[in-house]
């Protein structure tokens, strides 16, 4: 997974643009009917609803309001015991950390990763450990907006080595994607450019 993962974040452009240069190939004598006068505009047009246009807004949307994941979070009072239980009954990897009291600010993000390497590793308690001993922090947390490109977080994620990252809108918390949402969104955006490409060669468009 993380190698599909970081060959599209590399190559998501190449792939657009030969596949465009493709196209202008294929046939040259349908060429001239299907890009005659219209070339810039279709293309322009290519270039608008194609590769690069999916958001992390529209992951969430995929994946549903009760989606497991979206909406899953831990206290930083919460042993890690009880948090590891709940990413395992839900079958996720990670759960945002809100700190207690009312207002359920977000004080960080626990991982199965922080599981491993600060509790199995360094021989810890799970059940005597606090989710706030062993977090990511808030101030170290990478997150993301609604608004921000699929491929722009999957940037983000690659660079810094991890596998989930919390939604945030107006500093609230409204969900939480993983590479693998990620991933599927990618693949799924180029697998429709690649059919309105096909539809605009054979004159589609």
């Amino acid at each position: 997974m993380q190698r599909i993962f970081q060959a599209i974040c590399l190559h998501g452009n190449v792939l657009k643009y030969s596949i465009l240069k493709h196209a202008r190939v294929i046939a040259p004598a349908a060429r001239t009917v299907v890009f005659s006068r219209s070339e810039s505009i279709a293309a322009s047009k290519l270039e608008e609803h194609g590769f690069e246009s999916t958001t992390i807004a529209d992951v969430l949307n995929a994946k549903g309001k009760g989606a497991d994941g979206s909406w899953l979070w831990c206290s930083t009072d919460d042993t890690v015991y009880d948090a590891v239980k709940s990413m395992t009954q839900h079958n996720v990897g990670a759960l945002v950390v809100l700190k207690p009291g009312a207002d359920k600010a977000i004080a960080g993000i626990i991982t199965e990763r922080d599981y491993l390497r600060k509790i199995i590793v360094q021989g810890r308690s799970s059940k005597s450990t606090k989710v706030g001993d062993i977090m990511t922090e808030e101030n170290k947390l990478i997150t993301v907006k609604p608004d921000t490109k699929v491929l722009k977080a999957m940037q983000l994620m690659t660079d810094n080595r991890i596998r989930h990252i919390p939604v945030i809108d107006d500093k609230a918390m409204i969900g939480m994607v993983s590479i693998g949402d990620v991933v599927r969104a990618v693949v799924s955006e180029h697998r429709e450019e690649l059919n309105r490409l096909n539809a605009f060669i054979q004159g589609g468009y």
